[in-house]
C-alpha cells in the first residue's frame, strides 16, 4: 500500500471513530403569537399553547388585551415582530400566528377597522411583511364568544373569520379555522359547560357557593371577573390544544414540534 492509500486509510477511520462529533445541532423553530386579549397571557390560550411546543423558551407570545389589526401596528407593537424577524438566523424557521377580530369590530374607538375597506388590508400587510423577512404567516380566525341565545350560540365574529380565510387563499399561507373549531366545540358542550373555561366562576355559582358556606355577604359577585370572551386554564386547555391540532394539520412539518398530550 502506497504512501496516499495509506493516508486516504487513515482518514476514513478518523471519520468512521466521531461519526456524530462534527454534526451540528439542528436548529430549533421560533413561534411568535400576535393578536388580541384571548390570546394574550392571563386572558387568553397563548402561554398554555407556548407551552405545547417542545421548546416553549422559543415560542413568544406577544399578543395584547385590547388590541385590533389597525391598533397592534398604530402602537409600534408590529416593530417588535418585524426585529426579531430579522434576527431569526439561529432558528430553523419563524411561524407568526395572527389572530385579530375582536377589537376591530365597531364601536370600540381607536381600535374598530372597518371589515371591507380596511381590516382585509391590514390582514394582507401581515402576511406579506413577514413574508419580505423570511418568515412564515399562519393566520388564525378570531376565538369565538361564548354567549347563547335560546341554546344557540351566537357567531359575531363570523365576517370577520370569512375575510381572514379569504386573505389565506389568496395569499396562499397556512390557516387555523379556530373560529369554526371553538365555535362547534362551545355549541356542542353547552352554556352551562361552556361558562367553565371562563377565567372566574359565573355569578351565580359564587352566590350560591357563599350561601352554602354561611356567607351573605353575595354583593360582591356583581364584581366577578367572569365574562364570556377570555379563558381561564380550562378554555386555555381547550383552545391551545385546537390550535396545535389545526397547526399540525396545516403544516405537518410542524408536527413533531409538540410535546405528547399530558407532558405540558
Amino acid at each position: 500500500m502506497n504512501f496516499q492509500s495509506l493516508t486516504l486509510a487513515a482518514a476514513l477511520m478518523l471519520a468512521s471513530a466521531v461519526p456524530h462529533a462534527a454534526e451540528t445541532p439542528a436548529k430549533p423553530i421560533r413561534v411568535i403569537l400576535v393578536g388580541d386579549s384571548t390570546m394574550a397571557n392571563s386572558s387568553g390560550y397563548g402561554d398554555a399553547f407556548c407551552a405545547r411546543i417542545n421548546r416553549a423558551n422559543t415560542c413568544l407570545n406577544l399578543a395584547k388585551g385590547g388590541r385590533s389589526s389597525g391598533s397592534f401596528r398604530a402602537e409600534g407593537r408590529w416593530d417588535e415582530v418585524e426585529g426579531l424577524l430579522r434576527g431569526g438566523a439561529a432558528y430553523r424557521a419563524t411561524y407568526v400566528l395572527i389572530q385579530f377580530g375582536h377589537n376591530d369590530q365597531p364601536g370600540k374607538p381607536g381600535r374598530s377597522t372597518d371589515l371591507t375597506t380596511e381590516f382585509p388590508v391590514n390582514m394582507t400587510r401581515y402576511v406579506q411583511e413577514v413574508k419580505a423577512l423570511g418568515g412564515i404567516p399562519v393566520l388564525v380566525t378570531p376565538l369565538t364568544r361564548r354567549s347563547f341565545t335560546d341554546k344557540v350560540l351566537e357567531n359575531n365574529l363570523l365576517p370577520w373569520a370569512d375575510v381572514i380565510r379569504a386573505t389565506a387563499s389568496a395569499q396562499h399561507v397556512a390557516l387555523l379555522d379556530l373560529n369554526a373549531d371553538s365555535y362547534a366545540a362551545v355549541q356542542a358542550m353547552g352554556e352551562d359547560e361552556a361558562d367553565t373555561l371562563a377565567g372566574a366562576p359565573r355569578p351565580e355559582k359564587i352566590t350560591e357557593a357563599a350561601l352554602a358556606a354561611g356567607k351573605v355577604e353575595v354583593a360582591g359577585a356583581a364584581k366577578s371577573a367572569f365574562d364570556r370572551t377570555h379563558v381561564g386554564a380550562k378554555g386555555a386547555a381547550c383552545f391551545s390544544r385546537m390550535v396545535m391540532e389545526e397547526m399540525k394539520r396545516a403544516l405537518p412539518e410542524t408536527a413533531g414540534q409538540f410535546k405528547p398530550e399530558g407532558e405540558q
